[in-house]
């Protein structure tokens, strides 16, 4: 049993890197996952991945969480609906924005047209006969 828990933690250690050997009998190295379901997470990959062919290590530096815990999962489900209402907003908001910003342009452009008809135009008569 203890040797189990022992295994267990050493697996989820941060050195697994230095126990772990890629088919290239090299150590992997941590890597950030830039997919979407996976953004920021961070595995053990091979050092050659991309430029040698069969260089397909892989492992996650820490284990999933959301399997044993529900509560974590939900926490992700809400940032990802106040990412999204929040991105609705903005939008919204740059919308207001430029509505605004045309009614206040129309409204200086009436402005200064009334005040070019109202000036009292100067005529000089010119009595040439």
């Amino acid at each position: 049993m203890a040797a189990e828990s022992s295994m267990s933690s050493r697996s989820k250690s941060p050195s697994d890197g230095a126990l772990l050997l890629c088919s290239h009998g090299e150590r992997p190295v941590l890597r950030t996952s830039g997919t979407k379901e996976n953004y920021g997470r961070i595995f053990w990959g091979c050092i050659y991945y991309g430029v040698h062919e069969g260089s397909n290590f892989f492992r996650w530096a820490e284990p999933e969480t959301e399997v044993g815990n529900p509560e974590i999962a939900r926490m992700k489900k809400k940032v990802a609906s106040l990412k999204s209402r929040t991105r609705a907003a903005e939008w919204k908001l740059m919308v207001v924005a430029l509505l605004g910003f045309v009614g206040w342009v129309g409204f200086l452009f009436l402005l200064l047209q009334n005040f070019s008809m109202s000036r009292p135009k100067c005529v000089i008569p010119l009595n040439l006969v």
